[in-house]
């Protein structure tokens, strides 16, 4: 059975064991706080990513709204510490718990929709949410944002120290990462990759599509709404334009550069965007003075590119360039033992 899976799905060891002792190693030889920094957004931002995946490259259902449950996650757990002194891992708790809740309530009439009418739906409830953390000021604090919302403290330790905190969020995003291969890998992945290829075949199955759409919408928005957790905590203050409409197609494009088909390809994207945004503001005001958001008229050209010469991602590129050096390998081995059992005779 397991070599079926990996036939059909790909070897999941090497490259979470990969993964893994890159995440182990980087603080040794990271001595930077400033890319310290990055590494631990490129987890927390990994993490929406990877329900994006499942949303987009599995059951086919665009979203340019995932800022607002990345938002809700990040409000929620700053309200509940800040003006109710509640837990901080509860009120992590108490925002997936909700956001899960609202995504389905609201997937039910929108996930109805599709295409371009589903994409301006969900960026209706992003801009929805926007207004309401600024008129609800009494709570959010509006545009001035929502200050002193405490770190996290793990087993009597506080994160304080950027190393711990690193470890933590990384730690985070492999257990969401496996929770998805899981997923992907299971019944309910394969009727995912159904609906992805025709809903109206699945439904002649007898599956109860719309019930499978909303969920995993509904759980691509909980794993959003962690992550968004994660950053409140971490930084320790949240503002309205950090959870604009700008931050949902920021999360899409690093899907859709990784591969949206593949779970490891939103690492990938994740990573590659995030050092190709700070390279981007570093060049653009460094040697041409350019400050704002620059980056945004670069990532229309990135989608424009990735949509031209590689639809599917970078993630398939990579896999197919190991795959070639795994059989150059392989082939090159078996060369060698025969050349040695001639050798032998």
């Amino acid at each position: 059975m397991s070599k079926l899976e990996n036939a059909l799905y790909g070897s999941r060891l090497k490259p979470l064991i990969f993964i893994i002792a890159l995440v182990l190693v980087l603080p040794l030889v990271v001595n930077s706080p400033y890319i310290f920094t990055i590494l631990i957004i490129i987890g927390i931002y990994s993490i929406v990513s990877f329900g994006l995946c499942l949303l987009i490259g599995y059951a086919g259902q665009i979203s340019l709204g995932h800022a607002a449950f990345f938002g809700i996650g990040a409000y929620t757990s700053g309200v509940l510490t800040t003006h109710y002194q509640i837990s901080p891992w509860l009120a992590i708790v108490i925002g997936m718990g909700a956001t899960f809740f609202i995504a389905y309530v609201i997937g039910i009439p929108i996930l109805k929709l599709k295409g371009h009418f589903l994409a301006l739906a969900t960026l209706g409830i992003n801009i929805i949410f926007y207004i309401l953390i600024l008129g609800l000021d009494q709570f959010t604090g509006g545009a001035a944002g929502l200050v002193g919302i405490p770190t996290l403290s793990l087993f009597g330790i506080p994160l304080i120290d950027k190393v711990y905190f690193y470890y933590f969020v990384w730690a985070s995003a492999f257990v969401i990462l496996l929770l998805s291969l899981n997923i992907v890998r299971s019944h309910v992945g394969r009727v995912l990759r159904s609906i992805h290829d025709s809903e109206i075949a699945t439904e002649t199955l007898g599956v109860q599509v719309a019930k499978y759409k909303v969920a995993i919408f509904a759980l691509s928005a909980a794993f959003a709404s962690l992550a968004g957790s994660i950053y409140a905590h971490y930084i320790t203050f949240v503002a309205p334009p950090t959870f604009y409409i700008t931050k949902s197609i920021l999360f899409l494009i690093m899907v859709m550069v990784g591969g949206a088909s593949s779970i490891w390809g939103a690492i990938l994207g994740t990573t590659i965007i995030m050092f190709l945004n700070e390279m981007i503001r570093y060049v653009g005001h460094t040697y041409f003075g350019i400050s704002g958001e620059v980056e945004i008229v670069v990532y229309g050209l990135i989608i424009i590119l990735i949509m031209m010469y590689v639809p599917k991602g970078l993630m398939p590129v990579f896999s197919q360039f190991f795959k070639r050096f795994e059989s150059k390998k392989q082939i090159a081995a078996k060369e060698h033992k025969e050349i040695i059992t001639e050798k032998g005779v």
